[in-house]
């Protein structure tokens, strides 16, 4: 198994590697028990103040969540199957003018076609794929391991500092990698090798420390960078279509990167408590990066022209509204167009699509379509006004508001082993309860983004993330090492939410 991972060249190979993580019994009996669930919602009497396309869009989002829960296909033939759900339950439901329907007018499938594949055209969506595109070429030329063997070169032999290496290693490569699979997926062969060469174990403590370090390092900074993580799109995408607000890349990063930073130091000093390692210092550790590095050779031609194109994107992403007024996207977009241009072409278009994980990009259309239906049937509000009114949120400030629904999200996310699911399905009724509050001066965008911040928090278990589910393939560690550093992690993480709230982000103005 660790040689099979060791020889993972493309993203779309190891995405389905990371979703291979249910046991069998899930996986059997799950689309029967989605389904159970779907039937159970339809049969109920139509809820007061709900409509019939509402409450049918909840008996979709229900039978999403317990197919994503169970993994019982996979995410992108789940999408098929929410697309399909969608077009006939909206289809055939009457109009949600109240008018119309009482005239006995249906939503109709021409509208049904456009609220279910509409997310396929947003923002998020584009975003996700040209990001995607750059993960791609970013492993083809093989300028995420060059990148991640230079910065290891320079940290020594030292168990703590190959240790903080990796954690640096993570912060640097979400600038470059957007996509967390991606980033880990070419970490671990590293690893594998570091450990192979001190003639270690695979089961040994010092493996598992840095396996575990690796893939927490991954998901704090989904956290700290935008485009770091595909998720934040899926959140992006809602904020831009529901809350008609916008986030800048220098914007979430002036909010988030702070936080991030201080809990890549938390990880750091968890890790080597709760998993020491059975050695200080790693005799030839250096040298054996080192070689690694010789064994690359040389930068070549196209390694530079990605590296360099890489680096004004970046600055296109810093002084976006600042020095100019081209999104995120635009200038991603852009930036991978210039791959693929005569006199560049870094890789070609059959390269390119053979790494690149189109079921994956439906996925996250179709999760925007369903939460963007879940909103235009009210069906988001009225879930948010149960929320509302059994937690009693009505009566609270903003502050107590926030921590309440973070440690919802926090609770959400342990059954869930992807961040873009959650985001998918909770993100509309988080946007939807805010919008509910009538609260003076609460600024929704800003928010909505901070709750997306909680959505990375899936460090508890390994199944929490397609990194985590990646990373534990190897064996190099256990479900309970991940929880010995996990859950500490994610309750720290969660008192610095609360801490961030009151001081950072309250002067920032975004609480």
């Amino acid at each position: 198994m660790v040689e099979n991972i060791g020889k993972v060249e493309d993203i779309g190979k190891l995405e389905k590697t990371a979703l291979e993580g249910q046991p069998p019994f899930m996986k059997k009996y799950g689309l029967a028990l989605a389904t159970a669930v779907l039937v159970a919602i339809l049969v109920l009497p139509t809820p007061s103040g709900l409509s019939v396309g509402g409450h049918r869009m909840l008996s979709v989002l229900f039978f999403a969540v317990v197919l994503w829960i169970t993994e019982a296909v996979t995410y992108p033939v789940s999408a098929t199957v929410i697309a399909s759900l969608m077009l006939l339950m909206l289809g055939t439901a009457p109009a949600l003018d109240p008018a119309a329907a009482g005239a006995g007018k249906l939503i109709g499938f021409g509208q049904a076609i456009s609220m279910t594949f509409g997310g396929l055209s947003a923002g998020g969506t584009v975003l996700v794929g040209a990001a995607m595109f750059l993960a791609a070429a970013m492993t083809s030329t093989g300028l995420d391991k060059r990148i991640a063997l230079t910065i290891l070169s320079k940290v020594g032999s030292k168990t703590s500092h190959i240790v903080a290496g990796m954690i640096f290693v993570g912060f640097v490569l979400a600038f470059f990698v957007p996509s967390t699979t991606a980033r880990v997926g070419c970490i671990i062969p590293i690893v594998l090798g570091i450990i192979a060469a001190f003639r270690l174990s695979i089961h040994s403590r010092f493996a598992a420390l840095l396996m575990v370090a690796t893939i927490h390092a991954a998901s704090i900074w989904n956290i700290g960078i935008k485009t770091a993580a595909a998720q934040n799109m899926v959140a992006l995408g809602f904020i831009e279509k529901e809350l008609g607000g916008s986030i800048t890349w220098l914007h979430w990063f002036t909010a988030a990167a702070p936080y991030a930073a201080i809990m890549s130091v938390v990880l750091y000093f968890i890790c080597m408590k709760m998993l020491p390692a059975e050695m200080n210092e790693v005799e030839g550790g250096d040298e054996t990066v080192k070689a690694a590095m010789r064994e690359l050779g040389p930068m070549r031609p196209k390694e530079k022209k990605l590296l360099i194109i890489s680096l004004l994107l970046l600055l296109f992403w810093v002084t976006e509204k600042i020095l100019h007024p081209v999104s995120t996207t635009a200038s991603t977009v852009i930036a991978i167009t210039l791959m693929f241009l005569p006199g560049i072409e870094i890789m070609t278009w059959k390269e390119a699509q053979s790494k690149v994980s189109w079921g994956t990009l439906v996925l996250f259309g179709i999760g925007i379509s369903m939460g963007s239906a879940l909103l235009k049937t009210k069906a988001a509000m009225w879930l948010a006004n149960q929320l509302v009114s059994g937690l009693g949120l009505a009566a609270m400030d903003v502050f107590a508001v926030f921590a309440i629904l973070a440690a919802f999200l926090i609770i959400v996310h342990l059954g869930f082993a992807s961040a873009t699911a959650v985001a998918s399905s909770m993100i509309p009724i988080m946007i939807a309860v805010l919008k509910s509050l009538n609260i003076e001066g609460l600024n929704m965008v800003d928010i909505t983004m901070l709750l997306q911040f909680v959505v990375s928090f899936g460090f508890v278990l390994p199944v929490n993330s397609p990194q985590g589910i990646l990373a534990y393939a190897t064996e190099t560690f256990s479900a309970s090492d991940c929880m010995k550093v996990g859950l500490p992690v994610t309750i720290i993480g969660y008192l610095l939410l609360l801490v961030f709230a009151k001081t950072y982000w309250t002067v920032l103005g975004i609480l």
